[in-house]
């Protein structure tokens, strides 16, 4: 009696479906093997894997690759696409500052060419490139911070002296043991003095231009008891028609993390292309997700740290390669991620559920702002 396998119904099911036929022959176009059938977990076995995912143990433990793609249609030495790699977030304990660069792309690989008989048949965890087409509006931008900064004369003046004051004082005491503390003090006080002289030589009204400060910041400072909120500068505009010179200027504040937000739609239009999708959009919810720490400590079964979600590496391509003109990123968090099934206004299925229609919406940001040094590579395409 011949003993067939316990799932010989569902192999034979497979290997009858268009989505093995479509696979089989884009296999043998391409000169790779024949895709194989994949029994699913029985509920026992998914049972222990759901128990296995808890804890930050577990989470490194389950890493599956492979590459999603949308749509299926293949990837030419001449196609653009936008390529997202996903790779675990790690960061070497106590490591507060890291260095510049650290947020550069790590992963250079292309899989533009991959077939769709050799797609992941399941998401994608800790690992894995997911293929986009360009989306319909690509453009980057780049900010600096800067803000105004003003500094009157007086306040000026009384910032050089303090500052000369502590490096008189800092060399002073590095030298002590040299010159003693006699003469380091004499000469703590002699450079403190010609400072002094030096930088207030060529000052004129600079004495009565203090007086008058100090008198407009005591009479505001007065009138604050009664409940009047009149600044020193007010004073001075409304007494003597003038006011102290701002010096008002322009300075850098800080470097500034870009972001980057995309819309997709996706219409299947087939069943495999319809796993595609299923599997792209779970993917990047549990990717994006922060990761349950048990191990860290745990309190009534809830734990007390959460581990940081992956990072995303996105890569505009052109078959195998970069692509030549488009922009670069450097590692992104997925910030937000949301999906409209009823793209059309309306709720329509297939046979199997699968939305007709669907719009995917996520945004990114960078881990790192872009520096100077980002550039110091060819000039192959408008850098970041």
């Amino acid at each position: 009696m011949v003993q067939y396998p316990p799932n010989y119904k569902e192999q034979e099911l497979y290997y009858a479906s268009e989505q093995y036929q479509t696979g089989a022959k884009e296999a043998i176009k391409k000169g790779q093997p024949l895709p194989k059938y994949e029994a699913p977990k029985s509920e026992n076995n998914l049972a222990s894997a759901r128990k296995a995912t808890k804890g930050q143990a577990a989470a490194k433990s389950q890493r599956r690759g492979g590459v999603l793609r949308y749509p299926l249609e293949a990837l030419t030495g001449t196609t653009d696409y936008l390529q997202i790699n996903i790779i675990e977030y790690k960061r070497q304990p106590n490591q507060l500052t890291r260095p510049a660069g650290f947020g550069a792309n790590t992963l250079n690989s292309a899989v533009g060419g991959t077939t769709s008989g050799s797609l992941a048949r399941k998401s994608v965890i800790n690992d894995g490139s997911i293929l986009l087409q360009v989306p319909s509006n690509v453009q980057d931008g780049n900010a600096v911070n800067f803000g105004d900064s003003s500094m009157n004369t007086l306040v000026g003046a009384a910032a050089g002296v303090v500052g000369n004051v502590m490096k008189e004082g800092g060399d002073a005491l590095a030298n002590l043991k040299e010159t003693g503390l006699s003469k380091a003090l004499g000469n703590f006080g002699e450079g403190v003095k010609n400072d002094f002289t030096k930088r207030f030589e060529n000052s004129e009204g600079l004495g009565q231009a203090a007086q008058n400060f100090m008198n407009a910041k005591l009479t505001s400072s007065a009138l604050g008891v009664f409940g009047g909120n009149v600044s020193t500068q007010q004073l001075l505009a409304r007494q003597q028609g003038q006011i102290f010179n701002p010096n008002l200027e322009l300075l850098f504040d800080a470097p500034t993390l870009r972001s980057f937000t995309f819309s997709f739609k996706m219409t299947p239009r087939s069943q495999q292309e319809a796993r595609q999708c299923k599997l792209i959009i779970r993917s990047f919810k549990q990717n994006m997700a922060p990761k349950a720490n048990l191990e860290g400590g745990q309190v009534g079964g809830t734990g007390i740290f959460l581990k940081t979600p992956n990072i995303f590496e996105l890569s505009y391509k052109r078959g195998g390669r970069d692509h030549p003109f488009l922009h670069k990123f450097k590692q992104c968090f997925l910030t937000n991620f949301s999906v409209n099934y009823t793209a059309e206004g309306t709720h329509t299925t297939y046979d199997d559920s699968t939305p007709v229609s669907m719009t995917m919406d996520m945004t990114f940001k960078e881990i790192e702002p872009i520096y100077d040094t980002d550039y110091k590579d060819s000039d192959n395409s408008v850098g970041f």
